[in-house]
């Protein structure tokens, strides 16, 4: 059977992926739901295969073809060695799997393969230097606990400002009344929400934080350079690790160039790729695994 290389990008809100032939000719692309392994084992691995059926379909491929594919998986989540183990563990129908996180697969696109850092920050959020042959991690252990810069921690604090508006601790602005409104103006409906809602239900409300700051609503301009602030803390301790060029990657990162210092802008470069073709670069390497597992 001809072997097929697949690349996949996945986070808490989608699952992209990435075909190519081995003479690196393009099969076809595919998007889906949450890959985040964190979230669960079985749900991240069916996200995986759904785009990866999409991608196969393009170029005239069924799902029988799975057992060609070897492919590299670029995952949030599998930084935490357990939930690594488990996603490994899983049967599957591919010819092989190599599993590194979201971030190793983003900074190995974002310089081509080389060492250099990138600051990745779209749901969650995650700091890498890759350097002669060692990995340095800054951030990314999950939200809500961590994860500073990204969108669901954007989001949670725009949902603590609504409740501080609602009891008239704050003042109240445009953006406070269109998350209201999105809520049916009642305040219990935010709290029952909210003891199910997932990082990207809270990364949901980012886009209009941004939107908002545009034009000029206070509550959105403190948030985002919030954020920002939380992204330039992650810059400045890879740049104390030797980083000297970092690529700003994800739909957050990419978008708060202009609310960093102008210190923290002198170390922006622009990437080279994408993380899908960095998982691309994984998908016939195995020692880009990032744990292995005992037999």
């Amino acid at each position: 059977m001809t072997r097929l290389i697949a690349g996949i990008d996945g986070g808490g809100t989608s699952c992209r992926a990435r075909i190519r032939d081995c003479q690196g000719r393009l099969i076809g692309e595919g998007k889906s739901g949450s890959a985040n392994i964190m979230l669960g084992t079985d749900t991240s691995l069916a996200s995986i295969k759904s785009a990866l059926l999409i991608a196969l379909k393009q170029g005239g491929y069924e799902e029988s073809n799975f057992a060609q594919l070897d492919v590299g998986l670029a995952l949030a989540g599998a930084e935490h060695k357990s939930a690594w183990q488990a996603f490994m563990q899983q049967d599957h129908p591919f010819a092989s799997m190599t599993l590194n996180t979201d971030a190793y697969g983003a900074c190995l696109g974002a310089h081509n393969g080389r060492d250099g850092a990138i600051m990745i920050a779209g749901t969650g959020s995650c700091g890498l230097l890759l350097k002669e042959g060692e990995q340095y991690v800054v951030g990314g252990r999950e939200f809500p606990i961590s994860d500073q810069g990204g969108g669901a921690i954007m989001g949670l604090r725009l949902i603590q400002e609504i409740l501080l508006i609602q009891d008239d601790i704050r003042p109240t602005s445009p953006l406070a009344e269109l998350v209201m409104a999105h809520f049916d103006h009642d305040v219990d409906n935010i709290v029952q929400w909210s003891k199910s809602a997932l990082p990207r239900d809270y990364g949901q409300f980012s886009p209009s934080i941004f939107e908002y700051a545009r034009l000029n609503d206070s509550l959105a301009k403190r948030l985002l350079q919030q954020t920002a602030d939380d992204i330039e803390m992650f810059l400045v301790a890879l740049h104390n690790k030797g980083a000297e060029n970092i690529c700003l990657m994800g739909s957050i990162a990419e978008r708060v160039f202009d609310w960093l210092s102008p210190t923290a802008q002198r170390w922006i470069t622009q990437p080279q790729s994408d993380a899908i073709e960095g998982a691309l670069m994984m998908a016939d390497k195995p020692h880009h695994n990032l744990y292995v597992v005992k037999q």
